[in-house]
């Protein structure tokens, strides 16, 4: 009897153990994952709900329903939280402040629209591009807190058209009539600029201490350039249980959604969306976050689409927080700089990413890591597999230290806290046809790239491709197809291994060998 109440109890406790990594709508997520990661699932939320038409809300597109937002958030908020349900309609409004314990939930057919009034958006202080200063305040914004969600069918739009500026060759010539007539200010009959204030703000970031100066102003003068301080559409600051699923995220006046110290953060079939032209209209930018799930989300956008980051230069490394933690799976990626990307705002380091089950279509760069001298932080253990790429412009597969430098200093500086480091990547089944440039490289001759394995993985490109400034690289059948000059060019590479790999190009030499290399392997 005693040996069966203990076979019983061993029993139970497993059962329990097992219903414990499965009660998550995530756990199949986890399976293979390559390293430790909290199993996470998206909040739950008080029975209380209410709906904004009950707050004296109209959608008529041009009442400004700003009150009835923050009426019905601080009603739901007095009862411990719930849903605010936005019904079929467009709702124009300013800034909406979430508070914990909040699911902002657009039925089919609502479409909430930022008011292009700059003046509803104070100035505050907080991190935009990896350092801190004075912004717009988000039209969607939060900060410390517990248990969010924006969930629906509905649609955000940040009106952003009214906030950026853009340039003429970056539009049809419809669209540059259309932006003409709407006012602004024509620069030069080539740049058009929503108001004096932008042009004054651009042209304090481009003196030779721009952001400096940037850095040290005063709310005061920050409210000054308003427009050029334009905000990120949706902003959420220090939150823990974050979740974001179905509604579609467009035309933000610059990144689209910035969480920023978060932890438990779930992004589940969104759509974002930008115009192509968009100046900073990234998608998705993760920074200084932990345990995150990025999954069936589509992205087409103006800049960086899936963005990893971990602040910049001193003030990412005085914080010290890095991205950790993150699993990426079945997303597509059209327009956008690249489709998933690390840096360049990396100081802060990133570990423990996968990203599996991708398509990227037409992106400027595919699998993109980027930095500088200056930022320092380690990108490390970053696992990738399974990605799908078609008509990239440049490069399918980008390794690049040298980010914005024009000139590289003639002397090799010595390795410090500045230095950044990529390291520690395993990149399987890639399969990229038709890009401009197959894989590139590009590392420090202080601090090569590191420990980087390609395998089972296929590339056609229009140029050859490039190992530069790296040691410790394994590529295992991989085949390689350059339109012009040789297949690959290794430069400057160490302890390198190149097995079972095919390389075409119609140049005599398939691979060719510049600068200093050493150990040096072709099986």
């Amino acid at each position: 009897m005693k040996l069966t109440s203990v076979l019983l109890g061993l029993c139970m406790a497993a059962s329990v153990a097992v219903n414990a990594s499965t009660l998550s709508s995530y756990a199949h997520l986890y399976d293979g994952l390559p390293f430790d990661m909290p199993v996470i699932d998206k909040p739950v939320f008080p029975a209380n709900t209410v709906s904004l038409t009950d707050f004296g809300a109209v959608a008529d597109g041009k009442t400004l329903n700003t009150e009835a937002f923050a009426n019905a958030i601080d009603a739901l908020a007095a009862k411990g939280g719930g849903t605010l349900n936005v019904p079929a309609g467009i709702w124009m409004t300013g800034p909406i402040a979430m508070k914990s314990n909040i699911n902002l939930h657009l039925d089919g057919g609502a479409l909430i629209l930022f008011s292009p009034d700059p003046d509803l958006y104070p100035a505050i202080y907080t991190v935009y591009e990896g350092y801190e200063a004075y912004r717009a305040i988000s039209p969607i914004y939060g900060e410390d807190l517990e248990n969010v969600a924006i969930t629906g069918d509905g649609v955000i739009d940040g009106n952003g058209a009214a906030w950026r500026q853009v340039k003429r060759d970056q539009m049809t010539p419809p669209q540059w009539r259309r932006k003409i007539k709407s006012g602004g200010i024509l620069v030069n009959d080539n740049v058009w600029y929503p108001s004096q204030d932008y042009i004054d703000g651009e042209k304090i970031r481009e003196c030779e201490d721009g952001i400096a100066k940037l850095k040290a102003m005063t709310k005061e003068e920050a409210e000054a350039i308003k427009r050029f301080i334009r905000p990120v559409m949706v902003k959420l600051v220090n939150c823990k249980n974050v979740y974001l699923q179905g509604v579609l995220f467009q035309n933000s006046p610059a990144w689209n959604l910035h969480p920023l110290m978060c932890e438990n953060l779930i992004i589940d079939g969104v759509y974002i969306k930008n115009p192509e032209y968009a100046q900073n209209g990234d998608g998705l930018d993760v920074e200084s976050c932990k345990n995150v799930i990025i999954y069936r989300s589509t992205l087409d956008v103006g800049d960086d689409a899936i963005c990893i980051k971990s602040g910049k230069d001193e003030d990412g490394r005085r914080r010290g927080i890095p991205t950790e933690n993150v699993i990426v799976k079945d997303c597509r990626v059209f327009q956008g700089h690249g489709g998933f990307v690390v840096g360049s705002e990396m100081s802060g380091g990133v570990n423990n990413v996968a990203v599996s089950d991708c398509q990227f279509i037409g992106t400027d760069v595919g699998l993109r890591f980027k930095s500088t001298r200056g930022r320092g932080g380690v990108v490390k253990n970053i696992f990738i597999d399974n990605i799908n790429m078609l008509d990239i412009v440049g490069e399918a597969l980008l390794f690049d230290l040298y980010y914005w430098v024009k000139n590289a200093p003639k002397t090799i500086p010595p390795v410090d806290e500045t230095t950044p480091q990529f390291r520690d990547i395993t990149i399987t089944r890639v399969s990229s046809f038709n890009s401009g440039i197959p894989v590139k490289f590009n590392g420090l001759p202080e601090m090569p790239i590191e420990n980087i394995k390609v395998s089972n993985s296929i590339f056609t490109a229009q140029k050859s491709g490039l190992l530069s400034e790296s040691t410790g690289i394994v590529f295992d059948n991989v085949d390689i197809t350059s339109a012009s000059g040789a297949a690959m060019t290794i430069n400057n590479c160490s302890n390198a291994t190149l097995t079972d790999c095919k390389f075409t190009s119609p140049a005599e030499e398939k691979i060719l060998y510049t600068g200093k290399n050493k150990n040096v392997k072709v099986k």
